[in-house]
């Protein structure tokens, strides 16, 4: 059905529009196609006024739907004819992949047996190769053979004064030159060797000769290099490589470059002014960064990435020239800064001059580590003509750039260059010496107070004059004289007769309290100085160094913090008068003592251990040298403990001794029975209540328990020898009782149950003087004092004032019942007291062992001391 067979469409050009096959591609709304070819219509439609007629729009949908049915057809028609088209397509394309497999097939046959025939060909080749080489080998000699004419040809120019060959070579541009180079490095090699009369004019003339190419080849780099021509600056330097090694190429280029010649480093940041303010003071932190360094250092960073492009482009052998130019920045910029930055902190102090060392060795290690990330190649590819030229070398002699040899890797120059910049500030002891110095100085000025304190009260030349003295003579030049004479003055660091003199003000009694804060200052000290330490030392000599300090440690907060307070609180003891009462402070310089050990064990544990355990014999010393002195303070405060008590149970017996022959025999009088206490119970009480308090203030554990211990068991001995020494009426056991009582309540608060019998055999032995003649005998058989042995108790008991109606019926030994099993318990239990009685004296607690527990907690443990473990942790 051809398309002149469809009818068509209405004659209005606006339907006809609407029923092309285009209107029906994409989307397809029907309420708009219809809205479209009735529109007209519907308008025409209002315009008549006449009634409506349905006629036009019959015609008009049936012509259209007419038209439908042809583009209906045609599209069936055009659809089954592309259907056609793709099926003989489809074959066609199956076909073709099938000839292209075999085709495939083919190629892999092709290629397996070409793969046969070349293993066939390959060990025929095996067979041919030694003829081979001798070809290769005749080839070298004849153009050794050919280069050794040519060498001589022009040996007997330069004799007659003819250098016109090497002038018109040199003339032949960039391939003339390279090649006069090697001439005249193998001429000059000759002209030393060669034996014959007119040798020395020769070998003049040769080296002017050359000396005048190396000029001119240096003239063209340096044009070149103004210029910006990267390509002949290679050339000259590869020519200039050939000819002597290239060094003084390489000296014109890192000479001339503008980063040396410009001194950038004149004013090029703002004074840092809170580094330089804060840099002597020990209690600020240390710095880090210094403004002009890090200029510095970030334009090094910045040149060398820019100068590694440019090298890698110019010169031959890159890493040669790097490694110049970075020796030249390390050489002479950052030594020449650093010295500035060094010199400017030792006029502040040593510690000034030892944080600018680290600072600098902090920022230069991280330089380093930049600059290692621009590692170059060992030498540049060669052309043909560099090939050639190393293949004849080979026998014969060597170019300069082989001569050299590979150039070092630039890791390992700078690795050389950091090390080298630091040896003249740490080799030797120079370093440590300074460190420790530093550390003396600053221990020596915070301890001055301290240390003046407990001059003043011991009244004799103290350890203060000596650390004086000993850094004076130590301080050598007139330059650290002052430098130590300021220090002393900052830290208020003087001697008796100098503060006399300028009318200073005596020392305070809280100088010379012992201080955790203080402590913490000093180890926060110690801990910066074993840091700086590690960085600046050497890995093998970081244990002996950390051991050293540990000395100086060990002196200031030892022997001149702890110690001399220990020492100080025993001759005020010592000193002290026996009519006053005792002072307990010395208990509470016991306690700083042991919160200071605990903190100072700790850290010897955490920071100074794993620092020796590298090396074994270092590792011993410390442990060794650290026990002892632990142990020395230790002794010093058990004594400073034990004079304590001894002055304690001293007040007390003193106490005691004030008690009235009378005070037991009582007037009948209502003063006397209106007394709770007797004055001497009292006063005892008292002073046992401010041992109590003071002990359990500062004591702790098993400290405390053996202290409250010998205190009461002392106490108790000298109840026992005064209760023998005083006669007691009827009204005046009632006394005596109620000041037993009391002694009893208050050991009782002590905590201690050893002491809870004692005092209660006390008790029960003062009720002996308040019960009546006629059951005293049966009250010391069969209760609390039940088996023990009678003639104990008989100086006791011959203290009543009625004694002597009974003496001679307690004495019949008949009336006392034997030993059986009704006093058995009670003498397995309290027979020890018979022998306490009999020795008053030498019954003594087991000796107070006072010490430092390792664990640097609040003060909670005991005193006692463990053994120091082979390794901290």
């Amino acid at each position: 059905m051809s398309s002149s067979n469809i009818p068509g469409p209405p004659e209005d050009a606006d339907i006809a529009e609407q029923l092309q096959l285009s209107t029906f591609k994409g989307k397809f709304d029907v309420t708009e196609f219809v809205g479209g070819v009735s529109e007209r219509l519907i308008a025409k439609s209002k315009a008549d006024s006449g009634p409506f007629n349905p006629k036009p729009f019959i015609r008009t949908f049936e012509a259209a739907v007419d038209r439908l049915m042809a583009i209906r057809k045609e599209v069936d028609k055009k659809t089954e004819q592309m259907e056609k088209s793709v099926r003989v397509a489809e074959r066609e394309y199956s076909k073709k992949m099938a000839d292209l497999s075999k085709n495939f097939e083919t190629v892999g046959n092709s290629f397996t047996g070409m793969e046969s025939r070349m293993n066939l060909v390959s060990s025929t080749a095996v067979r041919i190769v030694p003829p081979g080489d001798q070809l290769e080998t005749v080839h070298i000699e004849r153009q050794r053979a050919q280069a050794a004419c040519d060498l001589i040809d022009h040996y007997n120019q330069f004799s007659k004064g003819d250098t016109s060959r090497l002038d018109t070579l040199r003339k032949e541009g960039r391939t003339g030159r390279r090649q006069v180079a090697v001439i005249l490095r193998r001429l000059n090699t000759v002209a030393k060797e060669v034996d014959l009369p007119d040798a020395e004019k020769t070998r003049e003339a040769i080296e002017k000769y050359c000396e005048k190419f190396e000029k001119e080849m240096l003239s063209l780099f340096d044009r070149c290099y103004r210029k910006g021509d990267p390509k002949m600056m290679h050339h000259c330097a590869q020519t200039l490589l050939e000819f002597n090694g290239g060094s003084s190429c390489v000296q014109v280029y890192v000479n001339q470059h503008d980063f040396f010649i410009n001194n950038v480093r004149e004013g090029r940041s703002a004074d840092d002014t809170h580094l330089w303010s804060n840099l002597g003071d020990p209690d600020a932190s240390a710095p880090k960064a210094e403004l002009g360094l890090s200029d510095l250092f970030q334009e090094i960073r910045t040149t060398v990435d820019t100068e590694t492009q440019i090298v890698k482009a110019v010169f031959p052998n890159p890493p040669v020239v790097m490694q110049v130019f970075l020796q030249r920045v390390f050489a002479q910029s950052i030594q020449q800064y650093m010295e500035q930055l060094l010199h400017r902190g030792s006029d502040i102090s040593d510690l000034g001059y030892l944080r600018i060392l680290q600072l600098v060795h902090i920022q230069a290690s991280s330089l380093v580590e930049d600059l290692k990330a621009h590692e170059l190649p060992s030498m540049a590819s060669r052309t043909p003509y560099e090939a050639a030229e190393f293949r004849r070398s080979i026998t014969g002699a060597a170019p300069a750039q082989l001569a050299m040899g590979t150039p070092a890797a630039i890791s390992t120059m700078l690795e050389t260059a950091m090390e080298e910049l630091f040896v003249p500030y740490t080799e030797g002891q120079r370093y440590l010496e300074r460190e420790n110095k530093s550390l003396a100085f600053l221990y020596t000025g915070l301890l001055a107070p301290f240390t003046k304190y407990h001059k003043s009260q011991r009244g004799k030349a103290s350890m203060f004059d000596r650390m004086v003295n000993q850094i004076s003579a130590t301080s050598g030049t007139s330059a650290t004289s002052s430098q130590a004479a300021a220090a002393l003055t900052r830290f208020g660091l003087m001697n008796a007769s100098s503060a006399n003199q300028q009318g200073e003000e005596p020392a305070k009694e809280e100088d010379g309290i012992l201080s955790v804060e203080v402590t913490e200052r000093m180890l926060k000290w110690h801990a910066e100085a074993v840091g700086r330490c590690v960085e600046l030392s050497p890995p093998n000599d970081v244990p002996k160094s950390t051991f050293s300090l540990l000395k100086v440690l060990s002196e200031a907060l030892g022997n001149n913090y702890v110690e001399l307070a220990i020492e100080t609180q025993q001759i005020r003891l010592e000193a002290a008068d026996n009519k006053s009462e005792p002072s307990l402070y010395p208990l509470t310089v016991i306690k700083h003592v042991d919160l200071i050990c605990h903190l100072w064990q700790q850290y010897v544990n955490v920071a100074i251990f794993p620092l020796a355990s590298p090396s074994v014999t270092v590792r011993r010393e410390t442990v060794l040298f650290n026990t002892q002195t632990m142990n020395r303070i230790e002794s010093a405060t058990n004594q400073l403990l034990q004079k304590v008590t001894d002055v304690a149970i001293s007040w007390l017996s003193l106490q005691l001794t004030k008690q009235k022959k009378d005070d037991f025999k009582p007037k009948n009088d209502e003063l006397s029975f209106a007394r709770v206490n007797t004055r001497p119970c009292e006063a005892c009480c008292d002073s046992l209540e401010k041992v109590r308090d003071a002990a359990k203030e500062n004591l702790s554990g098993k400290n405390l328990e053996v202290f409250l211990t010998e205190i009461g068991v002392a106490f108790h001995s000298l109840l026992l020898e005064h209760m023998r020494k005083f006669p007691v009426s009827a009204t005046g056991g009632l006394m005596l009782a109620k000041d037993l009582k009391s002694y009893q309540d208050t050991i009782s608060t002590f905590g201690v149950p050893a002491l809870q019998e004692r005092f209660e055999f006390i008790r029960q032995l003062g009720q002996i003087f308040l019960i009546q003649p006629e059951i005293l005998k049966s009250f010391i058989t069969e209760n609390y004092l039940g088996r023990i042995e009678s003639s104990l108790l008989r100086p006791y008991i011959a203290l009543r004032s009625d004694w002597g109606q009974f003496e001679k019926g307690f004495n019949n030994p008949e009336a006392l019942p034997e030993e059986g099993n009704a006093g058995t318990a009670l003498k397995d239990r309290f027979g020890r007291l018979s022998l306490m009685m009999k020795e008053l004296e030498s019954l003594k607690p087991e000796s107070l062992s006072v010490g430092m527990p390792s664990i640097p907690a609040s003060f909670t443990g005991n005193f006692s001391m463990p053994s120091m473990p082979s390794r901290p942790f």
